[in-house]
């Protein structure tokens, strides 16, 4: 109360706001469990739930035929991780902290950093459970080699940036259509599971169906994950520059949506979720 705030360099003031979207971080991975290993554990068993679930379905109606040629675990994994990466992101970008919140009463606390540590506490633990996964199966399964190992990280980045962008523009409206906003992301999320194109491959399906799916970023992303992990496989009605294009986009979008909002704060938003 009584502390004197002396004015900071440039490099002081980025090196605290870092600091804070650390600790921030830390706080929302430890968000879903006390201890922040258990919650790493748990997202690591939904994983491990997913691939045994799509690994049963694809052998039981027979479908394994249709993936690539070569390594049929690591064709689902391509496609579970980024989608997962993807999904995880958009919910902890919405259910950032807003401009109502206790936590922003508390400066240099804003919302720029509340969104940056939801947005990296979901990435650090989806890359963390991915290269858990990716460990365990090379060396006590069967081991593998991806091809292109960058930019097939890269891909997962951008999965990653998507989902950020979209749950951005959510929570820019979140408190003017709390309930639209929840209805959509839970919608969007299971729409997901056969929109994101991870259970097929975009060079096998026809053009009428491809149009129902060449929408979606994260079916681009996906698409060129494959081509950079597996070697027979080369995309060629995906890009690259679309899902770039619309997380740009979105993000604009969401940025200026998020500074209105903020404009217009008012702590009986609160009530109404």
């Amino acid at each position: 109360m009584f502390q004197q705030t002396k004015p900071k360099s440039t490099l002081q003031t980025a090196v605290s706001i870092l600091e804070l979207i650390y600790h921030a971080t830390v706080r929302d991975v430890r968000k879903a469990h006390g201890n922040a290993l258990m919650a790493i554990g748990l997202n690591i068993l939904q994983t491990m739930v997913f691939l045994a679930t799509f690994y049963v379905m694809f052998s039981v109606l027979g479908l394994r035929g249709a993936a690539l040629r070569g390594d049929f675990v690591l064709y689902l994994m391509s496609g579970i991780f980024l989608f997962l990466t993807h999904v995880k992101t958009l919910g902890a970008v919405v259910g950032a902290e807003g401009p109502s919140s206790a936590m922003m009463k508390h400066a240099p606390m804003n919302t720029a950093i509340s969104i940056s540590s939801a947005a990296l506490g979901a990435l650090y633990v989806q890359v963390f459970t991915m290269a858990l996964i990716l460990f365990a199966y090379h060396v006590a399964v069967n081991p593998f080699e991806v091809e292109y190992p960058f930019p097939a990280i890269g891909m997962l980045l951008l999965s990653w940036f998507t989902g950020a962008a979209i749950g951005l523009v959510l929570l820019s409206i979140k408190p003017w259509f709390p309930t639209f906003v929840a209805t959509f992301a839970t919608v969007y999320q299971r729409a997901n599971m056969i929109a994101s194109g991870k259970m097929f491959v975009a060079n096998m399906l026809p053009t009428y169906m491809l149009r129902m799916f060449d929408w979606n970023p994260l079916f681009h992303t996906i698409d060129q994950a494959r081509g950079f992990v597996f070697v027979n496989y080369s995309p060629h009605n995906s890009s690259v520059t679309y899902p770039i294009i619309i997380a740009v986009t979105l993000t604009m979008i969401g940025l200026m949506g998020e500074f209105y909002t903020r404009r217009h704060a008012s702590t009986s938003w609160d009530a109404r979720r």
